[in-house]
């Protein structure tokens, strides 16, 4: 067949099935990279802080990478419906307000032209201070297209908090979003990525599309819309060939993960997936947990049990489970843990 009836086609089924069309070419797909920065700039926290150099150098690749950019309400929106995505569909974020984003972030991205969504919590903005923004700086970047999440208003540690008590910090912090910024969200950070299935059915009933966690991987459209992964960006991750792996990754399709519950009771856990499609080069898998490397595999058809030798210690820990694809790509599922 000639490339132009080829190209012809392609076209016509972007349109006729809305597949996004990207250069000469249209692709789809079921999954998107989400990335997470937290400081800009500023050291005292080593493992939070991206410099504005990197920060830079990122957004070439993001620009001149064949990469899709979009609002991660958008990604969010497409998963959760089923439609398709384009290949290498990237969504930033940012957990914090800090003032090093509104400074040294924001400008660049901006003029980049990339949509960006930060996750506040409302309870910092209100005390203040100078390395906070102000909810006057807020409402000038949300007016010029900046996202809004939330990580509730007291960025509370959700695996030992009661019901009762998330379901009003989440209230609170809703009310001052309103208040405020004159809208709330439907989009949810988890503080310091540590969730729990109790936590999670309150995000439910207090009307949430989907909730992020910082663990690694690729957010599936049968993934968990409430315990989706981010790649955490900083200094010390934040090189160019770590980044490139990281935006160009494909989910490992996993379902059926036991325990469900990312708040452990039994430690080490026995932890289990089924992949849910045929995966080539299944046989390259390799796992990987916090504190103990690479942990043994063991595979029955498509279930997988990994089984760690020792106890995850007591707050969080995760678990990076990988296949090499195609062009240099890799499939990839990530899990945390949090330990009481």
């Amino acid at each position: 067949m000639k490339q132009s009836v080829v190209l012809a086609l392609l076209l016509w089924l972007a349109v006729v099935v809305n597949l996004p069309v990207l250069g000469s070419v249209a692709w789809a797909a079921d999954s998107a990279v989400v990335l997470v920065y937290h400081r800009f700039d500023d050291d005292r926290v080593p493992a939070l802080n991206t410099t504005t150099e990197q920060l830079a150098a990122h957004v070439a690749e993001l620009k001149n990478g064949g990469y899709a950019v979009l609002p991660l309400a958008e990604i969010v929106s497409a998963l959760r419906a089923g439609r398709p995505l384009p290949d290498k569909a990237v969504a930033l974020t940012v957990d914090d307000a800090s003032a090093g984003f509104h400074d040294r972030a924001w400008p660049l991205l901006k003029k980049a032209g990339l949509p960006v969504t930060l996750f506040l919590a409302t309870d910092e903005v209100d005390r203040g201070g100078p390395d906070v923004m102000s909810w006057s700086q807020l409402r000038e970047l949300t007016a010029a297209g900046l996202g809004i999440g939330t990580q509730g208003a007291a960025r509370l540690r959700l695996p030992k908090s009661p019901p009762e008590q998330i379901s009003a910090d989440l209230a609170r912090a809703g009310a001052r979003l309103d208040k405020e910024l004159g809208r709330g969200t439907e989009l949810f950070a988890w503080p310091w990525g540590d969730a729990s299935a109790e936590a999670e059915d309150v995000l439910r009933r207090s009307g949430f599309a989907a909730a992020f966690g910082q663990h690694s991987g690729a957010a599936w459209a049968k993934g968990d819309p409430f315990f989706l992964p981010r790649f955490a960006q900083s200094s010390a991750y934040g090189d160019l060939q770590r980044f490139r792996l990281s935006v160009r990754s494909l989910p490992l399709p996993a379902v059926d993960i036991t325990p469900e519950d990312p708040a452990i009771k039994a430690n080490p856990p026995a932890f289990g997936f089924t992949l849910a499609e045929d995966v080539p080069g299944i046989d390259g898998l390799s796992c990987f947990a916090s504190h103990q490397g690479q942990v043994k595999v063991e595979r029955l058809g498509p279930r997988v049990e990994v089984r760690m030798s020792k106890p995850i210690p007591s707050g969080r820990g995760r678990l990076n489970c990988t296949v090499p694809a195609l062009e240099g790509r890799w499939r990839w599922f990530g899990w945390q843990f949090f330990v009481p």
